[in-house]
C-alpha cells in the first residue's frame, strides 16, 4: 500500500511532530530528558485514519532522533508497534526499551 508523502513539520516549541491535512493535525508528541526521546502519544483524527499519517509523524520523529544522536523510549503503543515493524530502527532504542 502506498501512501502520498505528507509534509510533516517540527513544532518544537509544542513538542512535537504534525502534519495537517483536510482541516485535521496528526501528530506524535515528545519529551527530551538525558538524551533520550520519549514519544508518549500519537494522534490521528478519526476522519483522517488509513492515510499514512501516524506513520508519517513517528517516522519524522525518529528520524530526528536519529540526526541529533538522541535513543528513544516508545512509550506509546503505536510507536512500538511502528519500531516492531522497522527493525531498522531498532539502534535508536533506549537502553532497557523493549519492543
Amino acid at each position: 500500500m502506498t501512501h502520498a508523502h505528507h509534509a510533516v513539520s517540527h513544532n518544537s516549541a509544542a513538542s512535537r511532530f504534525e502534519v495537517a491535512v483536510d482541516g485535521g493535525l496528526a501528530r506524535a508528541d515528545y519529551q527530551i530528558a538525558g538524551g533520550v526521546m520519549r514519544i508518549y502519544h500519537t494522534e490521528v483524527p478519526r476522519a483522517l485514519e488509513g492515510r499514512g499519517l501516524a506513520a508519517a509523524v513517528v517516522n519524522a520523529a525518529l528520524t530526528h532522533a536519529r540526526a541529533e544522536g538522541l535513543t528513544v523510549e516508545p512509550a506509546c503503543s503505536y510507536v512500538r508497534a511502528y519500531m516492531r515493524r522497522h527493525p531498522e530502527t531498532h539502534d535508536l532504542l533506549a537502553d532497557g526499551m523493549g519492543l
